[in-house]
Formats: structure tokens, sequence, C-alpha cells
């Protein structure tokens, strides 16, 4: 892609206005916090102190809204102390632009690592050099510095306290990613009626096991209907996608195929009432009609083999959903009893370690995340000289306005870059005509100020521009709270808003991380990740005896990870202005299609997994060897650029064939396995085109 195409497809991305569903009484409460804190602090205090303070409960009120599984007042609390620790610093480095300089270019660059740990948490640093950089403008004491960050803190336990007193949906986030799940497979029984290849995002599986992830404390909270479907919703996946497979599934014409047609749209109808039951917390309700096919027939129909085992496991998994989401679970208590297994979430002291691992993870020079804390201390640096410099005053805007734009992508920066200009303009000139038209007072303004965060909280997810004219606004009103003339800062609000954005996007350009030059090393991993998956399956075919689901499941968490990294590297990449470098679209798209088929091939082998008592495969247990033998070099092979070769896998398919027939559900299943193999190697051929003169069957 070329320069003027990204920057023009940037600039589309970032002034997209988005439909999504709102949340008015969520905002109606976090705009509530934000009134009360610069109400209670204007009436007692003073417009400078309550300008200081609004920050407080903006930026916990703010955080509370991301995509986070832990509980609201406690992100809030998180938000809160990280403002006040980054305001008290600030002040007291402030006396020498020097050491104030120093200050925030170490704080801006630990603040960047903290994308190390996730988006939140990189947002909430960011939000800590923002505040930073504001507060400081205040001329105060060491004792007045203590001061106000306290009165910061303050507003982060007001914005907590209300989510305590005024819930919305206790425990929302986490149903709707249950029945998101839950959804997500019933959609997909739909489209498995009429294509049995059809592709499934496991996305809302892997949103729905975060979700399930809870501390000691949540866990003895938890709604009993958030218990246990999650587990079943695993298990149902492979099992649709049996029934539905042609080759080891229901044949692909005739009644058999009719049946289940018939027991897919039922499960379907099933699930969506689950999820249904699940998001409101209301008993599930089943047509009679989905009952009356879930039955085993006595005449008609009938299916048979495998996809009459598939049939009877869809139907026991379809009962035990309905039954999970309506009995209660038991929990353990102190003398004993059952308790319903959850994932464990590391409470926020214990994170400690994590984040530690995480920071030491990514401090490379090669690590995006490195690259990006980097890049974001030269620039707020830089753009705090130059707005010191300058004659308007306001120094800060620039620099914030850089942080704020700033991520470690380049797709991310540059639309946010345009957003954020767009907005501020936007922001600028409808607060500028409400405050030259009335000439609001104090607590009009304060009032003003309140609306503004409102509206930024209820259509923030519409789109940055949006949110940034709220902002915008939200400052102007503020400034009128203390008194400053709306017209003095117009002016300088757009000049160093422009400089603040010119300046990250330049400091992305001259010293980018770029995602394209890596894209063959992602796919190399998800080869690797899916070649243990499968592994992980042959090895239960080969040893029935030896079964162990928990690495069955650990391999499959894991090609589930690499999917989605390569998913997410590959959507930013399309977006940078870099040339492929060895990796084409085509050859990509065509990768991308082979390692999914590898994967389902695997994931119909799982859903037909042998007893413990069934006799062992010697067929499987060789070409499972031979499979391990080749994954590595192929790993390697796909990062150099060099063919692909599979003969030895081939040639042990061929004699297990030999030996055992082909009408085994693991040699069938192998087979479709070395097909997707040999899919992938056709696209990463070296050859003229790219997809040429692979390695295939000797």
């Amino acid at each position: 892609m070329t320069w003027s195409s990204a920057l023009r497809n940037a600039a589309r991305d970032g002034l997209t206005i988005e439909r999504t569903k709102l949340t008015p009484v969520v905002a109606a409460r976090g705009a509530l916090g934000v009134a009360i804190v610069v109400g209670v602090i204007l009436w007692l205090g003073t417009p400078a102190l309550a300008v200081s303070s609004a920050f407080g409960a903006f930026s916990a009120g703010l955080v509370t809204f991301q995509r986070s599984w832990r509980p609201r007042p406690v992100l809030a609390l998180a938000v809160a102390t990280g403002l006040a620790v980054s305001t008290f610093l600030g002040y007291v480095a402030a006396f020498d632009p020097v050491v104030f300089g120093t200050l925030l270019t170490v704080w801006t660059l630990l603040a960047g690592m903290a994308w190390a740990v996730g988006p939140v948490s990189g947002l909430v640093a960011t939000q800590t050099i923002a505040v930073m950089l504001v507060t400081v403008t205040l001329p105060t004491s060491v004792m007045g510095a203590l001061h106000h960050a306290g009165l910061i803190a303050v507003g982060g336990l007001v914005q907590a306290a209300l989510i305590v007193l005024l819930p919305v949906r206790p425990w929302g986030v986490q149903r709707d990613a249950l029945a998101d799940a839950l959804a997500a497979e019933a959609d997909y029984a739909r489209r498995l009626r009429h294509d049995p290849q059809a592709l499934f995002d496991p996305q809302p599986l892997m949103d729905a096991r975060e979700a399930a992830e809870l501390t000691p404390r949540q866990a003895r909270n938890r709604p009993r209907q958030l218990g246990g479907p999650r587990g079943v919703a695993e298990r149902l996946r492979p099992v649709l996608a049996a029934l539905a497979d042609p080759v080891l599934g229901a044949p692909a014409e005739g009644p058999e195929r009719d049946r289940a047609r018939d027991l897919l749209g039922a499960a379907a109808t099933v699930l969506d009432a689950v999820a249904r039951a699940i998001r409101w917390g209301k008993p599930v309700k089943l047509p009679e009609e989905a009952t009356a096919v879930l039955t085993v027939p006595a005449t008609g129909p009938v299916l048979h083999g495998a996809a009459r085992r598939s049939a009877l496991r869809l139907m026991a998994l379809l009962g035990d959903a309905v039954d999970a989401t309506d009995e209660p679970v038991r929990r353990t208590t102190a003398r004993g009893g059952s308790e319903h297994r959850h994932l464990l979430r590391p409470s926020v002291p214990r994170l400690a370690p994590v984040a530690l691992h995480a920071l030491r993870r990514e401090a490379r020079w090669s690590s995006p995340v490195g690259r990006h804390a980097v890049r974001s201390a030269a620039v707020v640096l830089v753009g705090y000289a130059a707005g010191t410099a300058l004659p308007w005053g306001h120094a800060y805007w620039a620099p914030m306005t850089s942080v704020m734009v700033m991520r470690p992508d380049f797709g991310q920066t540059y639309s946010r870059g345009v957003a954020r200009f767009a907005g501020t303009v936007v922001g600028v000139a409808v607060a500028g005509v409400l405050m030259a038209l009335t000439h609001p007072g104090p607590w009009v303004c304060a009032g003003l100020s309140v609306v503004c965060v409102g509206l930024m909280y209820l259509l923030m997810r519409t789109g940055y521009s949006v949110t940034s004219a709220c902002i915008t606004a939200y400052v102007v009103f503020l400034l009128g709270i203390a008194g400053e003339g709306w017209s003095q800062t117009v002016e300088a609000r757009v000049a160093l808003t422009l400089l603040g954005g010119l300046l990250a996007m330049a400091a992305y350009a001259l010293f980018p991380t770029w995602e394209t030059p890596r894209l063959r090393d992602r796919l190399a991993e998800w080869l690797t990740a899916n070649g243990r998956y499968a592994l992980a399956v042959l090895g239960t075919y080969a040893e029935p005896g030896e079964r162990k689901p928990r690495r069955v499941r650990e391999a499959l968490l894991d090609a589930r990870a690499a999917r989605t990294a390569w998913e997410e590297m590959a959507g930013r990449a399309l977006t940078e202005p870099v040339r492929h470098r060895g990796l084409s679209r085509s050859s990509e798209r065509a990768a991308e299609s082979g390692l999914t088929t590898m994967g389902r091939a695997t994931l119909l082998m799982e859903a037909h997994l042998p007893e413990k008592d069934a006799e062992p495969s010697k067929g499987a247990a060789r070409f499972a060897t031979a499979l391990a033998d080749s994954l590595p070099a192929a790993a390697t092979a796909v990062r150099e650029r060099r063919a692909l070769d599979w003969t030895a896998p081939h040639a042990a398919l061929a004699a297990w064939r030999s030996e055992e027939g082909e009408e085994g559900v693991a040699v069938r299943g192998s087979e479709l396995l070395l097909d997707a193999l040999d899919e992938l190697a056709t696209a990463l051929s070296p050859g003229p085109g790219g997809r040429n003169r692979a390695a295939r069957r000797p």
C-alpha cells in the first residue's frame, strides 16, 4: 500500500461514526460522579480546585467503560490511585523545567510499557500522563500538591461508590460475553445447515473464557447461570462441525442429511434460548418444535455410524446447557461439599508478578510495545518543549494530544490523529459559540461541562472523533469555571492539537514498528500451535489409555490464541504503507485458509476421540511421529521463504491407510489435515507467483 492510500484510509477510519448500542443509564451515572465532585469542590473550595478535581472523576469514569472483566469499582479505584500519584510527583518536580522534563520522559516511558500488560492498563497509564501535564499548571506548594492529589483520588472514590450504590446490570459484561458465545454457536449451527464447511470465529469463545476468569471473591458471588454453560459451549463446537461434515458426519445428500439439518436448526434454536436466558437472567424457554426434533425418532430418517454418535452427543450437550442455565450451581463451604470449578484471575495485588513478567517480555528493541514507549517518551518531551516555547500558553496541549493519539500500531495512531484534530475543531466551535452567546458563570459552565461528559460517556463507542469533540467542549467549559476567556484559547487549542497530532504521526513514520515484515513469523507460530493441537489429538488415538483431555484442551487454546494473533497482525498490516516483502496478499489469504482448514480437520477428529478402553492405533502413532518430526522444519521454512516438505507424513498416512482402511475417523481426518498442509505449502511455495512447486505427495 502506498503512503497516499494509507493516509486516505486512516483519515476515513478516523472520521467514521459507527452505530452502536448506547448505555444511557451507565453514562448518566458516570456524569453524576463528575457532577458531584465538581459541584462540591466549587461550593466548598475554589474554581481552580474544582477544575483540578474534575480530572479524577472524569478519568475514573472513563476507564469503567473499557473492555475489562474486572469489577468496575476496582478499575475506578486503580485509575484514581495512579492519577493521584502522577499528580503529586508532577507537582513536586514542577519547580524546575529540567527536572519536570526528566520525570515526564521517564513516566511516559513506563506508561508506554504498560501496554504490555493489556489495553486497559495502557489506557490508564496514558491518562496519568495527561493529568500530570494538566494539573501541574496550577501553582501550589508541596502540601498543596498533596491536596490536589487527594482531590483527584476522591473523584475515583466517588465513581466507585456510585457503581456500588447504583448498580446497572451487575455481571452484565460477563453475561453478555457468555451469551454472545452461545449466540455465535447458534449462528454457526444455522450456517452449517447449508454450508458444511462454514467457518467459525473462535473469538466469542475466547472472550467468554476470559470473562469466566474470577478472583476467589468474585467466585463466591457469581450468578449461578454463569457457572456451567461455557464449558458446554466449548464441547458443542466440534460436535456441530462433525455432524455437518459430509466426510465424517452425515452424507452429503439423502434422508440422513435432512435429519442432520433438522438437528442443527433445533440446536441453534436451543442455543439462542439459552443465550437469551443468560443475558437477561431469566429461565430458559424452549420452543416445543425444537424439543421434538431433539429426540431419537422411532421412525423416519435415522443417522448411522459417526453421524449418529455426533447426534447423540449433541442432544446430551444441549440438555446439559439447559440444565446448567436453569439449575443452581453448588459451591464449597468451609465444612466441605462440592464446588463448581472456575478459572483463576489474580487479584490486583497479585497482578504485580504478572505485570513484571509482561514488561520483561516486551523490554526489547524489536518489541512493538517497547518501541511505542520510546516513541511516546520522545514525542511528549519534544511536544512539551515546543508548547512551552510557543507564545500561546497551555504548553501541555501539544504533548497531551500526542500521548492520547499514539498507539503501538500505525493504523490507530494515524486514524486517531485525524479524528482528534477534527473533533477538536468541532468541539471548540460548538463550545465557543455557546460561551460567546450566553457568557455563562462558573456554575453554568460546570453544568455544561457535566453535560459534555455525559455525552462523551454515551457516545464514546461511536468513534474517536465524537469523543474528541465532547472532550474538547468539556475542557473549554472547565476553563470557563476558572474564569479563563474562551476566545483566548481557541487559537492555541486548535494549533497545539494540530502540532501534537503531527508530532505523533511524524514519530511513527521516523521510528516505525511495521507488522508486515513479521507476518511470516506469526504464520509460523500459528502452524506450530496448530501442529501441537493435532499431535495432542492424534496422541489420544495412538494411546487411548493415556487419554489426557487437559493436554488437548490447552493445545486448542494455544491454537486459538495463535490464530487470533495472526488475524490481528494481518489486519494491522493491511493499513501499513509497506511492501509485502515475500508474502503477497493472495498468498497470505491462501495460507490463512490452509491453516484454518488444518484446525478444522483436527477439531473433527477431536469430536470422535476414542474411549480409554479402545484399541491403540499404531498407524496414528506413526503418523503423529512423522508429523512431529516435520513441523519444526516446516516452521523454519515458512520464516525463511523455503518450500515446505510433507513427504514423511504422507508416507506414514499411506501406510496407515493400507493397514486400517479408509473408513476410520482418524484416517479420514488425517487426510483432511494433510490436504490443508498441502494447501499451505502451495500458498507459500517460492515458485513463480508464490503459489506453486510446493513439495507435496511422494
